[in-house]
């Protein structure tokens, strides 16, 4: 319990934790790779899988593509795709795990792209909207749109949990 939570010390440890577990317990019984494409996050999606012993055996790489020209460099977004939805889309988002898994070794991708505040909202995009996407190699890609209430760490914190909590979703559906 008192162990050095890094760059989220106030997640939730018990439901982070269970959920990275068994995001990891699925990955390990189905197979495959995991890639993440993070924004908002900032890499703490990737933090949090990683955290888990043996992670290795399932995830491949974590691509943090703050910027929209990391999006289009590293992950392949298309520049009007970009302009026309914006960053924060859900058509970024299911191009970011596209594009994630098509740049690695993975088949299975996640994405998250928002505003985590406490700016940079606008009367369409509040501060708390969030995109997130989960997709398989070769298959069409999940994708939500949700508005997610707190601080800049708390709207981090509860984005990190909807994508493990997809991925999840996703895994199971695939069985």
């Amino acid at each position: 319990m008192g162990e050095n939570r890094g760059l989220f010390p106030n997640m939730n440890e018990s439901t982070d934790s269970l959920l990275a577990q068994l995001v990891a317990k699925t990955m390990s019984l189905r197979g495959g790779m995991l890639v993440t494409a993070e924004s908002c996050t900032g890499g703490g999606l990737a933090w949090q899988l990683t955290a888990i012993p043996g992670s290795s055996t399932w995830f491949e790489r974590g691509f943090i593509t703050y910027s929209n020209d990391s999006k289009q460099e590293l992950l392949g977004v298309p520049a009007e795709l970009l302009l026309k939805h914006g960053a924060v889309s859900e058509q970024t988002a299911a191009a970011m795990a596209a594009g994630a898994i098509s740049h690695s070794h993975a088949d299975i991708g996640v994405a998250i792209t928002g505003i985590a505040g406490p700016d940079g909202g606008t009367g369409d995009k509040p501060v708390g909207t969030v995109c997130l996407a989960w997709c398989i190699r070769d298959g069409e890609a999940r994708t939500t749109r949700v508005h997610l209430a707190g601080d800049r760490r708390e709207v981090r914190e509860q984005a990190i949990l909807m994508a493990l909590q997809g991925l999840l979703d996703l895994l199971e559906s695939e069985k």
